[in-house]
């Protein structure tokens, strides 16, 4: 079934807006009659049918709603500094949502060789993938935030930074537990400075490590996602 994001939802009849409705009637060819999903970002999941395919405002009638739809146990909070290649940190985004993080943040780093990124590109990546996946949850986007800041500031869950310095590290596997909120940091492509592990260390967060292999920062953020699905068994 075709999805729509509809975060203004609300009554018995919706029309998309004149993007939606045309990509709805001329590039799916739906037609009156035809069956649609419908999400609004926060947990709700609508079935409806078109009761008119109008190209400019396609209207749909609701006929069934699921609250909290797909609401996992826990929460996942990736905070990341976005690579030099912005489409990379755009496929992690995508990848992330389809599997399963309720919360991103950009981190600028001591690092960093991106210090600013286009949230609304962003976001429309991260919408089109809860589309592609069928979820009802629009992970949030924070603005992006300096590394200093954002561990002082951050108390939710368990606490994770993931690095490849010299030190003492444990497996996320061996570390996390099941059910629980997490935050994990992930660094630059030049990883986190040793000053900078060391802040978040006396923070509260536990230093990691994601395996064996040096990973690209695009894929520590899918790795350490897909770890801690997996381990909830979602």
């Amino acid at each position: 079934m075709h999805l729509f994001y509809t975060p203004d939802i609300e009554g018995d009849v919706y029309t998309l807006n004149p993007e939606e409705s045309k990509h709805c009637v001329r590039v799916l060819r739906l037609e009156k009659g035809d069956e649609v999903a419908l999400v609004d970002g926060r947990g709700g999941y609508y079935s409806g049918i078109i009761t008119a395919a109008a190209i400019k405002g396609c209207k749909i009638e609701i006929v069934h709603k699921i609250e909290a739809y797909g609401k996992r146990s826990f929460r996942l909070h990736i905070a990341i500094a976005p690579t030099k290649n912005i489409d990379r940190i755009e496929w992690m985004l995508e990848k992330c949502t389809e599997i399963g993080t309720e919360e991103f943040t950009m981190l600028r780093t001591a690092r960093s060789e991106r210090k600013e990124v286009k949230a609304e590109r962003l976001e429309k990546v991260i919408v089109s993938a809860v589309k592609q996946s069928l979820k009802a949850y629009v992970p949030g986007l924070n603005p992006m935030t300096d590394f200093k800041h954002f561990i002082a500031s951050c108390k939710e869950g368990q606490r994770f930074i993931a690095h490849c310095n010299e030190g003492e590290k444990r497996r996320l596997d061996e570390v996390y537990i099941p059910g629980e909120d997490a935050v994990i940091l992930i660094g630059p492509e030049g990883d986190f400075s040793d000053e900078e592990v060391g802040w978040a260390v006396s923070a509260g967060f536990v230093p990691i490590t994601l395996g064996n292999s040096r990973l690209r920062t695009e894929t520590a953020g899918i790795v350490a996602c897909h770890s801690i699905g997996f381990m909830n068994k979602v």
